[in-house]
């Protein structure tokens, strides 16, 4: 096929063949253990994460001579303020992070790189990322999901000796994969790449590209048309992005992190080497997700920045402002908020850092630990953050700007909520990652009993599913009936002056709850399962908390055992543990007291236009314009604003 044949139009597929296409990016085995897995599956493994992983001697000794250095160099050379006000991170400071080594915390040191643990580069992002979240954002989408990372686990040898240099020392990388009209399906994406040769031609647009503004090295996700000795299907590539036809048409801005350098860039018979291909044609969603198994625990690390951040202002300001005689934290009503910030931002660190550590470690797979750190972390930062603002009241919703022009000190808490708000949405939106966690958790029932709620699948393949799932069932189930979590002297280890013994058992008892709970509503909905996307998202998010409480306990009893403040440890593990509690026991409630069938009639009506005479009265300040901006190939007709900082 030749570089000059038209890109086709953007793939038509139905809701089957875009699970299929899911279906086939995700691992399909599970060849390390897994402490959520089994979790969601009724067994609590607490030995998989206690006694809690400790990093090596030598990985702490580097890490921690890293971090004092990042701590001068942010203290010194980076202004937040400035970074805000003009919406860009100065050159100077790019170049000194250059300089520090901090573009190559993840890259091995035999490419020039820091060589850090996941644990250590996860403390460098919150410490920068409290600085600027600009900055943690330009550094972790360079490392997480940028050129280094799936080059480290899918790259060649020689493609690791050409490229990571480079990104350790001078070049930015991007991570390019969402089109304009393609989000969470890419089953739709329709960005080709053409072979013809040696090389392959790109052509095609995409949308949010951090770091693309800047960028001089991509990884571009594309689809390799099937052809002879050509297996297709979307594959990664890295690109230059000084390459002929490629084109950064637009430097975007957003409501938060107005520093980053985020763009669309249009890719116009854009020739790539076959030597850059990453991985074999038609493993780019693959690479893409196996990046994210790590990559997402750079997000969970801003989160513990801003609820430390969080923390530090609700104390200095609730202790100086009086209300009625008192300081305002010694009320009922913002005291509670101040308990929640406090325990909730020990349990985000109890989270990030084990699973972190996990990752380094590399004994359990650690899939859905990642993305349940991501979800529950940019939740709670979220709601941290607003709860900041309302302890701050007026001067909460005030720019920091504004304060400092009055005399008062500039405190950024609207800035804060601000920049978590897209926590929510990117690297897997909120909505996505309880389909994504869902779907590992339901795993190992689909692998026994998946043909029999499989509408295609023949009536001999039906029986002999229905023959695998008696065998699993008659062995899985009365496991879930009674358990450790039942006896009084379970997790004796964990009582101390205070004892969380207790949220333990307690944790082991809900797990089998939350999978005898899974397993009724696969009897009772069976292949109507995967529409039930409100029950889904409410059993992962009693994982979440299970998770979180599982992960808090241990961490106090692992600085108790250090002598690292662990009474005051044990207290913020046991004021979490019993608010997430709470909120598993009204997740329960909500499995089946819930308006989930009426929302979808509402829905329906919305849709339909049965309410429209209920947005009477109102005027609509959008611009004119399509909903979606128009994407088909072809050469750009805009200004080329890539900004290359040498």
């Amino acid at each position: 096929m030749s570089a000059s044949t038209t890109p086709s139009s953007r793939p038509a597929v139905t809701e089957r063949e875009a699970r299929e296409v899911a279906e086939a990016a995700r691992e399909q085995h599970w060849r390390k253990p897994s402490f959520a897995k089994e979790l969601f599956l009724g067994r609590f493994r607490l030995d998989l994460i206690h006694p809690h992983p400790l990093p090596a001697e030598e990985a702490a000794q580097r890490g921690e001579e890293f971090l004092a250095k990042l701590r001068d160099f942010v203290e010194t050379k980076v202004d937040g303020a400035l970074i805000e006000r003009e919406a860009r991170i100065p050159d100077e400071v790019v170049d000194g992070l250059k300089e520090l080594g901090a573009f190559g915390m993840k890259i091995d040191t035999k490419y020039g790189g820091l060589g850090l643990t996941q644990v250590y580069y996860n403390k460098a992002l919150s410490l920068v990322g409290s600085a600027s979240p600009a900055i943690g954002v330009l550094l972790s989408a360079h490392q997480s999901i940028g050129v280094p990372q799936p080059l480290k686990l899918f790259g060649t040898q020689e493609q690791k000796e050409r490229f990571l240099p480079r990104c350790a020392r001078t070049d930015i990388s991007a991570f390019l994969l969402t089109e304009p009209d393609v989000g969470s399906d890419p089953a739709r994406l329709a960005t080709t790449a053409v072979p013809d040769g040696e090389d392959y031609v790109l052509d095609g647009v995409k949308l949010w590209t951090t770091n693309g503004v800047v960028a001089d090295l991509l990884v571009v996700m594309a689809r390799v048309p099937k052809s002879e000795g050509h297996k297709g299907g979307i594959t990664a590539f890295v690109v230059e992005t000084n390459s002929p036809g490629v084109t950064v048409e637009n430097r975007n801005v957003f409501m938060g992190l107005r520093g980053i350098e985020n763009g669309v860039t249009r890719f116009h018979q854009v020739r790539v080497p076959a030597a850059n291909r990453v991985g074999e044609e038609g493993q780019g969603l693959k690479i893409a997700l196996t990046t994210l198994n790590t990559g997402r625990l750079s997000l969970p690390a801003s989160c513990v920045a801003a609820g430390k951040w969080c923390l530090k202002i609700a104390r200095e300001w609730s202790a100086a402002r009086e209300q009625w005689g008192k300081p305002v934290a010694h009320h009922e009503a913002v005291g509670s908020k101040i308990s929640f910030i406090a325990a909730t931002t020990f349990a985000l660190e109890a989270v990030t850092d084990l699973a972190s550590q996990m990752a380094d470690e590399d004994r359990n797979d650690i899939r859905i630990e990642g993305a349940l750190a991501k979800l529950y972390a940019s939740e709670m930062a979220w709601t941290m953050a607003d709860e900041l603002v309302q302890i701050r009241g007026g001067r909460g919703f005030e720019t920091a700007e504004s304060l400092r022009a009055r005399g008062e000190r500039g405190v950024p808490a609207e800035q804060l909520l601000r920049d978590l708000r897209i926590n929510r949405i990117f690297e897997g939106s909120t909505e996505i990652m309880h389909l994504l966690i869902a779907r590992e958790a339901v795993d190992a029932h689909l692998s026994v009993a998946g043909d029999l709620i499989d509408p295609e699948k023949s009536l001999g393949d039906k029986a002999r599913a229905g023959a695998n799932a008696g065998v699993f069932y008659a062995k899985w189930l009365p496991k879930l009936v009674v358990g450790p979590g039942r006896l009084p002297a379970t997790y004796g280890e964990f009582k101390h002056d205070v004892d969380l013994s207790g949220h333990l058992r307690y944790v082991e008892r809900t797990a089998r709850k939350l999978a005898r709970s899974t397993f009724y509503a696969m009897s009772r909905w069976q292949g109507r399962m995967e529409s039930k996307q409100g029950f889904l998202g409410r059993i992962v998010d009693i994982g979440a908390e299970l998770f979180a409480m599982s992960a808090a306990c241990v961490r106090a009893e692992l600085l108790r055992s250090q002598g690292d403040h662990g009474r005051e440890a044990y207290q913020l593990a046991d004021v979490f543990c019993r608010q997430s509690r709470i909120r598993i026991e009204e997740l329960f409630t909500r499995l089946w007291t819930n308006t989930d069938d009426l929302d979808r009639k509402v829905v329906k009506g919305v849709l339909s236009g049965t309410y429209e005479w209920l947005e009477r009265g109102i005027v609509d300040p959008s611009g004119e314009g399509p909903w979606i901006a128009d994407a088909t190939p072809g050469p750009s007709q805009k200004e080329n604003v890539h900004r290359p900082i040498r």
